[in-house]
């Protein structure tokens, strides 16, 4: 019988990783932007992860492509944006199809309607945010190649009223 060392646990994101996986970070002039592909699970995930590292009160817009309605708060305690986000995950790395840019003075995090996340800050602390959570600078990634136009995005009735819910529950005023 042979023994083996402990092996490293690979998580289920490395094993079934696309190769495109992966993002990219620049800076242009006075911010840096950051742009995330993975499988909409992940980028979902990654999005509500990530936004734990924002202040206190955010900044908040989301853009229903399906109902045509957009939603705008200011100063936003964070944990309801959180608590949002985590009960409309299932249904986002499902559908897609909403915009959701979550921002203070110095950073923005936006998923967006093909469950892309774009970040947008003044400085390069994301670059090392996203590597701590497993995923590889690329030179460039590719963008979803399913991409629709804003008005085929298939129904989900779900996610339109639970979007509608998460905007009343968190006082947003229509945009």
């Amino acid at each position: 019988m042979f023994f083996r060392g402990r092996q490293p646990e690979a998580s289920i994101w490395r094993r079934f990783r696309v190769s495109s996986d992966g993002f990219t970070f620049a800076q242009e002039d006075d911010h840096f932007t950051g742009h995330v592909v993975a499988n909409a699970e992940r980028v979902v995930d990654l999005f509500y992860t990530l936004t734990e590292e924002l202040p206190p009160a955010v900044d908040v817009v989301i853009d229903d492509l399906r109902s045509g309605r957009s939603w705008k708060g200011e100063a936003v305690p964070l944990p309801d944006i959180r608590e949002s986000i985590a009960r409309l995950k299932n249904l986002l790395g499902r559908y897609g199809g909403v915009e959701l840019s979550v921002f203070t003075a110095d950073d923005q995090l936006t998923l967006n309607p093909y469950l892309e996340l774009y970040i947008y800050a003044r400085s390069d602390r994301w670059l090392y945010l996203l590597e701590g959570k497993g995923l590889e600078e690329q030179g460039h990634v590719r963008t979803k190649s399913w991409k629709t136009n804003r008005q085929h995005f298939p129904a989900a009735p779900d996610l339109v009223n639970a979007v509608t819910a998460a905007s009343e529950r968190l006082g947003l005023q229509p945009a």
